[in-house]
């Protein structure tokens, strides 16, 4: 596989631009559209549009980043089921900047279960290993006989949703 100097591969690369030129084009389109609506002349809503477009173009490369990533890895033939995003178990002093997303995520895939912190992959349980409970909106994750994971998940009702995940793919 090709990588750059960044260490990344071709696949990851593409994934980067492709989200960042969608998550771009609504946002820029936007801008133009104002700027067309309140009869500006093209250089006063060129700059405006650039900027939003480097804006909103950075975000979707750490999207993008984030997402290709997290399709690395799961293992051939598993697929991801849902994303929930959990509260972390502290209130932070700063919180997190809104383009960065939600800290910590759980991925129930076909195969179990992966907790993330952004790019960064915590632990994996496979479903056989696993006693998942819900616990009113908290989910309890039990491996190997110890409470692996006490998480809040949002939305509401997410803790049910993958507890019946877990009943489906024989996790207790």
């Amino acid at each position: 596989m090709d990588t750059d100097v960044n260490g990344r591969t071709g696949p990851r690369r593409r994934s980067e631009w492709a989200t960042a030129a969608g998550t771009a084009l609504l946002p820029v389109a936007a801008v133009v559209l104002a700027g067309v609506e309140a009869a500006l002349p093209w250089w006063a809503v060129t700059g405006p549009a650039v900027l939003t477009a480097g804006l909103a173009g950075w975000a979707g490369v750490r999207i993008g980043r984030r997402r290709a990533v997290r399709r690395e890895a799961l293992e051939p033939g598993e697929k991801v089921l849902g994303t929930y995003t959990v509260r972390p178990p502290y209130r932070e002093h700063t919180p997190p900047a809104a383009h960065e997303g939600p800290q910590y995520q759980l991925v129930v895939t076909s195969r179990g279960l992966q907790m993330w912190e952004r790019s960064a992959l915590l632990w994996r349980h496979p479903w056989p290993e696993l006693r998942v409970l819900a616990d009113g909106p908290r989910l309890r994750v039990h491996h190997e006989g110890r409470e692996a994971a006490h998480l809040l998940l949002e939305p509401p009702g997410a803790a049910r949703e993958v507890r019946l995940v877990a009943t489906r793919h024989a996790a207790g």
